[in-house]
Order: structure tokens, then C-alpha cells, then sequence
């Protein structure tokens, strides 16, 4: 299986730490930032790390944009021009799939119009993530699959335990399925799949996928 390839624009902490999750997860990546110390730093986990400014035509199509699997650019705040610009050219340049990093809402929406398949805006939905997890303390983290889809992880109330998951009937008291549930196990954790005889420990955590808010719901009370 061929490795996936991709860019990353911007190396700042954001721009960064992705580009090292992604090279950690096996994916060949061209780190690209204006700054010398940020490309060296780089160059210790990157295929390829290059000193160039994104806004320059001819120097990013040198990166063939469109052969590679994904196209990111983490330009901060400290430049929205430079990263209006630079989405722009990945998508004229035919790139398949461009993230870009927003700083505000309206930044969000120029970037959606100039041709971003997606937008992250990393302080907003850790922001939110965090807020999520402090205000409900069995809650241990939430990850939004789109608008109406979020996928929780939280620690299975007591009023859940000792009682098989058919009988708790979640999916038409909260519109919550179980994927999978985590229970400690010899000093580690095993994943087990749900089923419908399946009851529930102390210590378990369960992953549920749902709409916003119906997990804090079951974890606030059964």
C-alpha cells in the first residue's frame, strides 16, 4: 500500500503539531514555512522540509499540489492574507483535498468561499471539547462527526451498570448507540463490542454516537 503524501503550510503550534501527528501516523509529509528555525525543526520528522512563502505561485506548484492526498493550510492569525491566498492556489492548482485553519468566523467563511473542502478552527473546538467534559465530569471527551453527530466517550453512570444494554433501551430513551465500551483490565484496558447481553461494570467507559447534548443528558441522569 502506497504511503498517503501531504503538505502542511505553516508550522506555527498548530501547523506543527499536525504535521508530526501526521508523519507518526505513517503519512509522508512536505513541511512548508517561511521561517528557518520552524523548517528545521521539521526536517527531523518530514520527507521534506522547505524554507518558501505559500504566496508564491511558481514555488508552490513545485510541491504538485494536485498529486498529493491532502493539502493543509495552518497559516495563524498573524497572516489571514497569506492564508486566503494560499487555499485559493491549492484549489486552482487542483489539490484533492484542502484543509485550511480559520481564527475567527468570518475568516471561516472567506475560506469556505475561495474553495476549502474544510475549514478547523483548532481554539474554537478544543474550546468547546473542554467545556464539554469540565461542565459534565463523567464526560471524558466529545468529537463532532458533523452538525448533528457527535461521538462520546463519558463513564458509565451507576443507574447503567449491572443491567444488559437491551434492557437500557438507550437508543429510544437518549437517541444514543453504543460502539464500543473500554474496560480496565489487568493494569491496561480491553475495547469490547456491544452486544445485547452485554452489561456494563464500574470503571467502564462507554463510546456512544449521537446528537449534541444527548450524551451530557444520560450523563447528568438515567
Amino acid at each position: 500500500m502506497e504511503k498517503q503524501q501531504a503538505i502542511v503550510i505553516g508550522l506555527g503550534q498548530f501547523g506543527m503539531a499536525l504535521a508530526r501527528a501526521l508523519a507518526r501516523q505513517g503519512v509522508e509529509v512536505v513541511a512548508v514555512d517561511r521561517r528557518m528555525p520552524q523548517v528545521e525543526a521539521a526536517a527531523e520528522f518530514a520527507v521534506e522540509a522547505l524554507q518558501m512563502d505559500g504566496m508564491s505561485e511558481d514555488d508552490l506548484a513545485r510541491l504538485r499540489p494536485a498529486e498529493r492526498d491532502l493539502c493543509v493550510c495552518a497559516i495563524g492569525d498573524d497572516d489571514r492574507e497569506a492564508s486566503i491566498v494560499v487555499t485559493t492556489l491549492l484549489r486552482q492548482m487542483g489539490a484533492r483535498r484542502v484543509v485550511a485553519r480559520a481564527t475567527d468566523p468570518l475568516h471561516e467563511r472567506i475560506l469556505t468561499l475561495v474553495g476549502a473542502h474544510e475549514v478547523v478552527m483548532p481554539e474554537r473546538h478544543f474550546g468547546e471539547r473542554l467545556a464539554v467534559r469540565l461542565a459534565q465530569k463523567r464526560v471524558l471527551d466529545v468529537q463532532a462527526l458533523g452538525a448533528e453527530l457527535h461521538l462520546t466517550e463519558l463513564v458509565a453512570p451507576p443507574a447503567l451498570q449491572g443491567r444488559p444494554l437491551a434492557e437500557l433501551r438507550l437508543p429510544q430513551r437518549f437517541r444514543l448507540n453504543i460502539v464500543a465500551v473500554r474496560r480496565p483490565h489487568g493494569g491496561g484496558t480491553m475495547v469490547l463490542t456491544p452486544t445485547a447481553d452485554l452489561e456494563l461494570q464500574p470503571g467502564d467507559v462507554v463510546v456512544v454516537v449521537g446528537p449534541p447534548g444527548a450524551a451530557a443528558d444520560l450523563a447528568g441522569g438515567v
